[in-house]
């Protein structure tokens, strides 16, 4: 698997520095995972994390890689899928206090490495309209704007909804 050669700078605390690498996310990941979408914006209570968490690490088409601290907490997120046709980088998250050390793009290149590594040439990703400092970060990094409006649809029944099976 290819990761980013990009390494965040280095924190003022040598506690709070982040690891060297990322790591595959596990569902005990959860907690952690969801805090730090909480933290950064990214949670949508319509949108549970366990459900996309439990859903990317079920496929072969998906991932989520998360950074740990020394310490061992997670300091930041990617999720990367492809659907046959284009990839796509969902969840990029850096805890508050690292953000502009360079995590994120970091992460965002792991992202995109996953993909190149499983044939992807083109990839996509959401940012909220209202989003604009984090549309000037992806803009830096070699993206732009489509014009294209994405519309959503439920086709079956929400996780938290279906009868669990025996």
């Amino acid at each position: 698997m290819t990761h980013s050669n990009t390494q965040p700078s280095a924190s003022t605390s040598s506690a709070t520095a982040a690891k060297a690498a990322p790591r595959t996310a596990t569902k005990d990941d959860i907690p952690a995972i969801t805090k730090i979408w909480q933290e950064t914006g990214l949670y949508r209570p319509y949108n549970p994390p366990e459900w996309d968490v439990t859903f990317a690490l079920s496929s072969h088409d998906a991932t989520l890689f998360v950074w740990e601290d020394n310490s061992d907490n997670i300091i930041g997120s990617v999720m990367a899928g492809f659907d046959g046709h284009r990839g796509w980088i969902y969840y990029v998250a850096v805890a508050p206090s690292l953000q502009k050390t360079g995590l994120g793009r970091a992460l965002t290149e792991v992202g995109e490495g996953w993909l190149r590594d499983h044939g992807v040439w083109r990839m996509q990703l959401m940012v909220r309209s209202e989003n604009s400092k984090t549309q000037d970060f992806y803009r830096n990094m070699g993206y732009r704007a489509l014009d294209v409006t994405v519309m959503q649809k439920d086709i079956a029944t929400p996780p938290a909804e279906r009868e669990e099976s025996a």
